[in-house]
């Protein structure tokens, strides 16, 4: 028999799963602000002109690729040994991962790094919300998921005021440094370069969140009763070689786009493959336990079809959604900086604390909308609502100001808004046994699609003659394929978790 969770247990919870993401929208919006004076540090006053841009873009897209990677991994394990102690591992591994990312001494150190860390990651989201979503009541589950999305943004806006005083912040950690004893050579370097080595380590304090999680967080009951009845035991440790084989697609696609990688046509032909190598990959172990769930009764037959079509769907539903922010939302800070100049040094912070506040703001209510008035017609009106605030902004604005800044916080806003729709839908896409895995893959391998939509802002902004503007607006065009897409899948509004 499996305990009664009470309101202590529900909130630990979603406690956990709140800081946890707060945590992860912290990190993934640190290395944007320290990455460029850690990478030319690693590098040398040697290193040939480029080089530092090239490190950089590659070390985001392995980030993807590896939280894609992770989602899967890891909702894996939280099906197979529980959403906790799951969730404690994917914790540990980001946080220890990225503070290490404090000590490296060359720049291919930090991407091999940052691709361990954002294996956590990418796991972490989806094992925080199927837990919550599972012990949290149905009539909860909109106002849950609006917080879990807007968490990560609380993330982003801190990051951006940190960028504001980092001065300040570092003058006073160098004093608290000398003051406990540190020798001065190692405070010295590790504020050195907009002191990247010590926000990096200060990047494993999430790791204290673990002992939260295993002292007051309790187990999901609906995995627990799927666990005494036997339904986890059909998954198998030798399936994760899928896993293995999709990540190793999935980075070549991301070789195929770099500079050192091929020519376009050639890329093209590696991304395709890639893609649908990739996706078989990450599909495998779930295929697998499908199988030998049907084969023993425990699952109904014809299950495994119907799984794996909403994992297809969920992932195109995000992959629309992460190709639109990070190749297009995501430039939004650096276009600022250039409209800026020197006449608004802090515009690049301006510009993000005006996306994140719109982002948490709408996060928080498109949970609470898409539970008013159904799932798929609060995604279709966020797809076109997203493209028509995106216009505005990049044709509308040609210098910085107040009017830029209200269009990033609109445009910005609504962009992130998916990003309380997906805690909320995805979960009630998939059965239990599978909620963890399925909506892993659902979510994160849309980061894949992410990634390579992300090398071309590039390739678009040099057809159209370097403009952000013109490129970012051909880019925002993918929402018109969410806004459609949607519809072919279920509608879920008042239904309960599925067993």
């Amino acid at each position: 028999m499996t305990r009664q969770i009470g309101r202590f247990g529900r909130n630990a919870a979603l406690v956990a799963a709140i800081l946890g993401w707060l945590f992860d929208g912290f990190e993934m919006g640190l290395f944007p602000l320290i990455g460029g004076p850690a990478i030319k540090d690693l590098l040398g006053s040697d290193a040939a002109p480029g080089d530092a841009d090239k490190w950089f873009g590659a070390i985001i897209a392995v980030f993807l690729v590896g939280a894609a990677t992770g989602g899967v991994l890891f909702g894996w394990l939280g099906d197979v040994i529980g959403r906790v102690r799951a969730m404690t591992l994917s914790i540990l591994t980001y946080a220890v991962f990225t503070g290490l990312c404090g000590l490296a001494t060359e720049a291919w150190h930090v991407a091999a790094l940052r691709f361990i860390a954002s294996l956590g990651m990418g796991g972490e989201w989806s094992l925080g919300v199927a837990l919550v979503n599972e012990i949290w009541p149905g009539k909860s589950r909109a106002l849950t998921a609006g917080l879990i999305g807007a968490a990560a943004n609380v993330g982003f806006l801190l990051v951006a005021l940190l960028s504001l005083g980092l001065g300040s912040v570092i003058n006073g950690t160098r004093g608290l440094l000398l003051g406990v004893g540190l020798p001065e050579s190692i405070v010295t370097q590790l504020v050195a370069n907009s002191a990247w080595r010590l926000l990096m380590i200060s990047g494993a304090l999430p790791a204290l969140l673990i002992f939260l999680i295993r002292i007051w967080v309790p187990e999901s009951e609906k995995w627990a009763a799927q666990n005494q009845r036997g339904a986890t035991s059909h998954w198998m440790k030798a399936d994760l070689l899928g896993v293995l084989v999709g990540g190793v697609a999935a980075l070549s696609i991301i070789w195929a786009w770099s500079p050192a990688g091929l020519a376009p046509s050639g890329a093209t032909a590696v991304t395709v493959t890639g893609l649908v190598v990739a996706a078989a990959g990450y599909l495998f172990p779930v295929l697998r336990y499908l199988g030998r769930a049907e084969a023993a009764g425990s699952l109904p037959t014809g299950s495994a079809r119907e799984v794996v079509k909403l994992m297809l769907f969920g992932a195109g539903l995000a992959g629309v959604t992460l190709l639109g922010t990070w190749g297009a939302i995501q430039w939004i800070p650096r276009w600022a900086m250039q409209l800026g100049g020197d006449a608004a040094p802090h515009a690049k912070e301006y510009s993000q604390i005006a996306t994140a506040f719109g982002a948490i703001m709408s996060t928080f209510l498109t949970a609470l909308v898409a539970d008013r008035i159904g799932r798929r017609p609060t995604f279709a009106l966020l797809c076109l609502a997203t493209i028509a605030a995106a216009l505005w902004l990049y044709q509308g604005h040609d210098s910085y100001g107040t009017s830029f800044l209200l269009a990033a916080f609109t445009a910005g806003g609504i962009s992130a808004s998916f990003y309380g729709f997906f805690p909320l839908y995805f979960p009630e896409l998939f059965p239990t046994a599978v909620r963890a895995t399925g909506q892993g893959f659902a979510f994160n391998f849309g980061r894949i699609i992410a990634a390579i939509g992300g090398l071309q802002t590039a390739t678009l902004m040099t057809f159209f003659g370097g403009s952000f503007p013109k490129a970012g607006s051909v880019l925002v065009a993918i929402y018109l394929v969410g806004a459609v897409l949607v519809w072919f899948g279920p509608e879920t509004k008042g239904r309960a978790l599925p067993d």
